[in-house]
């Protein structure tokens, strides 16, 4: 393309709807576009932090946290005692034995106790008490003994 024709060709994009214009042509190469103000684009700097291999405890925090779950065997708001004046059913450390009461939830004025369905030790609760819990929702991450 020569100049007049180049010259013509931005006239007529310019007053086109188009909003790109990209025409290539063995070694020639033209390209517009309208709407955009060219911008000076400088170079940012990223840092990157070293990886660090994990301590011992946080090795061991990983291992306990692949506990087993017990999880909510209904809908309904979880309470982690008998009573608002009662101590909690368990703690985090506790030894609990298959059946043994470690929780209730309170369905539509029922209460339902929720037991242990193996021997365990409660590794972590994971809910609070009078939170709502849904159908299947992990409750406690124990350690089956």
């Amino acid at each position: 393309m020569n100049f007049e024709e180049i010259k013509e060709l931005i006239d007529i994009f310019g007053k086109s709807e188009l909003n790109r214009l990209k025409i290539k042509k063995d070694e020639f190469e033209i390209s517009m576009q309208k709407g955009i103000e060219a911008k000076e684009v400088k170079p940012q700097t990223i840092q990157v932090e070293p990886q660090v291999a994990p301590s011992k405890e946080e090795k061991l925090e990983k291992e306990i946290k692949k506990g087993e779950y017990i999880t909510s065997p209904m809908v309904g708001t979880f309470y982690r005692a008998p009573s608002p004046d009662s101590p909690p059913f368990v703690k985090v450390g506790d030894r609990v034995s298959k059946g043994q009461t470690i929780g209730i939830i309170e369905a539509m004025k029922i209460f339902n106790e929720i037991d242990a369905e193996f021997d365990c030790k409660i590794l972590e609760i994971l809910v609070e008490d009078g939170q709502p819990v849904e159908y299947d929702m992990p409750l406690f991450l124990v350690e089956r003994l």
